[in-house]
């Protein structure tokens, strides 16, 4: 397995050592939140061949300074052809329901950024939207043409997932996916072509996960729920949403 979004620098260090010495997960995708972020899951990548770096800046937190998001771009740029992508960047859905009166062009024009960054420099991006962010997250793909997006923990309208599906940006699903009616659908109108597998770790889950640390092998479960909705074989479902992350991240 691969997990496709995971915070590795996020965990304690004796968490993260177990993680990363997990026989069955071939390859993580490590997303960075700022500048701190960035440098960490650098380190984490020269240390092992299977981290895959993503460089960006998280819209759940203040407004960085110009001068440590220049400082990540530079970064973007010097190390394009070693990270897997930019990420994670968005909009920031979660703190602007906290406080609506959050003002939200100033994280549009950051995000903006980004993209014309994955668009100058090839690279994937991957992005916080979700419910109309994903709307506002779709028009500025498709201003700047850029094709290879992925939308992690996606949750949206059937009239935003129909949208996404058309654009053929890739989805990824967490192990809330065992207990979310929400998620459940959302995997039944996505082609499986369209689907990744993360952990977002280490964010907590409920349900059979409830009071356990955030692993990749819980993906194990997210894969067995995805074939029982698609009525499809495990093994098989294992081998597409592989093979999906392979050729979506270009990792060899």
């Amino acid at each position: 397995m691969i997990d496709s979004h995971i915070h590795l620098d996020w965990y304690q260090g004796d968490e993260q050592k177990q993680i990363l010495k997990s026989k069955s997960i071939e390859g993580f995708i490590a997303v960075s939140s700022d500048l701190k972020s960035c440098q960490k899951v650098a380190q984490l990548a020269a240390q092992h061949a299977f981290v895959f770096p993503a460089f960006g800046w998280h819209p759940e937190q203040p407004l960085p300074n110009e001068v440590e998001l220049q400082a990540i771009f530079d970064l973007i740029r010097e190390h394009a052809d070693q990270i897997a992508a930019i990420g994670e960047v968005g909009l920031p859905y979660y703190s602007k329901k906290k406080n609506p009166s959050l003002p939200i062009d100033p994280y549009i024009s950051i995000l903006e950024r980004f993209i014309i960054s994955a668009k100058d420099l090839d690279l994937p991006i991957v992005l916080h939207a979700v419910y109309e962010d994903a709307d506002i997250v779709c028009d500025l793909l498709e201003k700047h043409h850029v094709v290879r997006a992925h939308f992690h923990w996606f949750k949206g309208s059937a009239a935003t997932m129909n949208r996404i599906i058309d654009n053929e940006y890739f989805i990824s699903v967490t192990p809330d996916c065992l207990y979310e009616d929400e998620i459940q659908q959302i995997i039944r109108c996505f082609p499986l072509e369209l689907i990744m597998i993360e952990t977002d770790g280490p964010w907590p889950f409920e349900g059979p996960f409830e009071g356990r640390m955030t692993h990749p092998e819980m993906m194990r479960d997210s894969l067995t729920t995805i074939a029982a909705i698609k009525q499809l074989p495990v093994t098989e479902v294992e081998e597409i949403i592989e093979r999906n992350t392979r050729a979506f991240y270009c990792l060899e």
